[in-house]
C-alpha cells in the first residue's frame, strides 16, 4: 500500500468521530427534553449538565476531526 493512500484511509478513520459527536449531542438533548416534559420543574437545574454534555461531546467531535487533518497535511 502507498503511503498516500494510508494517508487517506487514517484520516477517514479519524473522522468517524464526527459521526459519534452527532449521535451524543442528539442523545443528550433528546433525553433533556423527554426529562424536562416529564417534569417540567426540574428542568432549569438541569441545564448546566446539558451545557457541559453539549461541550464534551463537540469536543470529542473537534478533536477527531484535528487528527484527520494533521493526518492529511502533516505526514
Amino acid at each position: 500500500m502507498e503511503a498516500d493512500a494510508a494517508k487517506l484511509i487514517g484520516a477517514g478513520l479519524a473522522a468517524i468521530a464526527l459521526a459519534g459527536a452527532g449521535v451524543g449531542i442528539g442523545t443528550i438533548f433528546g433525553n433533556y427534553l423527554a426529562g424536562a416534559l416529564r417534569n417540567p420543574a426540574a428542568a432549569q437545574s438541569q441545564f448546566p449538565n446539558l451545557l457541559l454534555g453539549f461541550a464534551l461531546a463537540e469536543a470529542t467531535g473537534l478533536f477527531g476531526l484535528v487528527i484527520a487533518l494533521i493526518i492529511l497535511f502533516v505526514f
